[in-house]
């Protein structure tokens, strides 16, 4: 099978950034859709904006297969938008009498171009890559023929993959509707659980004063920082840059988080925390650290915290006109439902006989 230069068989081109004034939230004549990487990640939470068009805008159509280039969605593959595009997303030009986009589409997502670009030049992510970096890399490129049987292939299998994905959520919300069943609304409560305070049920803590971390702390590939953005839907999502080496998470060892502690944000959206899944992690700054006694688990505290309803309470009660904030006083105060063990047991072995099911 042939291999050859990526960039032999498609150019790249990079977008632009027109200044601020030449921005608005309004569809008008001589404006184009401006599309940023959030447009492609976020979907319909994002509110669309537009540019003037000019002769530097750089502009793609809704089958054009584009790449993020910097951040920490770099090397995340973008379509199905049509508009002007800017700095941070590079569009693909394959020569397509030699490679079919889909089969490229493959390639920019296979774990060979992934490691690279993630790798390239051992630079930070803020960094990006650039055609130069795209020109090193090497790619297989058979006949048209059988790049159609391999997208074929390949087709199938992330049709699988997206039905399985499916079945998971399911599952998931079958949990989660369990959950409310069993435990009703966790402000509300309807069925009259005992209500205690959160610090009856967990000791707290609060993340590392920005003083005991500096700029030279942190190192790739060391124990990863867990502040509030990374948190995503109820799960930790670290970064690998954002990391302190063996000797520093010893020397700020009371903010280590365990295995099966909640990290909680403390700033910004109220009520976003996660299960720790595993030792080595460290408390982030704006962050919290709730370790349970043992009386509820820590699924259940999260469960109960990032509830809809308990969200909202936690916004009333948090402090600071410029961002929401939590301490540790009002974090201990909060009213947690207390079913009795038996009822806490029967939902755990559901959501257990569910799990097995994945």
């Amino acid at each position: 099978m042939e291999k050859v230069k990526l960039t032999d068989i498609c150019d790249f081109q990079g977008g632009s950034q027109p200044p601020k004034e030449e921005w608005s939230f309004d569809e008008q004549e001589g404006y184009i859709r401006m599309l940023q990487i959030r447009d492609f990640t976020q979907g319909e939470r994002v509110t669309p904006e537009y540019i003037k068009i000019s002769n530097t805008t750089k502009m793609c159509e809704a089958n054009d297969i584009l790449i993020a280039r910097y951040g920490a969605s770099i090397g995340k593959i973008l379509t199905g938008l049509a508009g002007a595009y800017n700095v941070a997303i590079m569009r693909t030009i394959p020569d397509t009498s030699r490679i079919k986009k889909l089969y490229l589409y493959y390639y920019l997502k296979s774990p060979y171009f992934q490691n690279a670009i993630l790798n390239v030049g051992s630079r930070a992510a803020q960094a990006g890559f650039n055609k130069e970096d795209l020109s090193k890399l090497d790619i297989e490129c058979p006949e048209l023929i059988k790049q159609d049987k391999i997208i074929a292939v390949l087709e199938k299998l992330e049709c699988i993959i997206e039905k399985r994905k499916i079945e998971l959520s399911n599952l998931d919300d079958l949990i989660k509707a369990r959950f409310v069943e069993m435990f009703g609304d966790p402000v509300s409560n309807p069925y009259g659980y005992d209500k205690v305070a959160l610090s009856d049920l967990a000791d707290i803590k609060i993340g590392p004063f920005g003083s005991l971390l500096h700029k030279e702390d942190y190192i790739d590939g060391g124990h990863p920082l867990l502040n509030p953005s990374h948190i995503v839907d109820g799960k930790v999502s670290p970064d690998d840059k954002l990391t302190i080496s063996d000797e520093k998470y010893e020397e700020l060892s009371a903010y280590q988080l365990k295995t099966g502690d909640v990290v909680m944000g403390r700033r910004g959206e109220m009520g976003r925390c996660a299960v720790v899944p595993e030792d080595g992690f460290l408390c982030g700054t704006g962050s919290m650290l709730i370790r349970t006694k043992g009386e509820v688990t820590a699924d259940y505290i999260q469960k109960i915290i990032s509830f809809p309803s308990f969200k909202k309470t936690i916004e009333d009660m948090a402090v600071g006109q410029t961002m929401p904030n939590l301490n540790v006083p009002i974090v201990s105060g909060f009213q947690i439902i207390k079913p009795p063990m038996e009822v806490q047991d029967r939902y755990y072995a559901f959501a257990e006989q569910v799990n097995k099911s994945k």
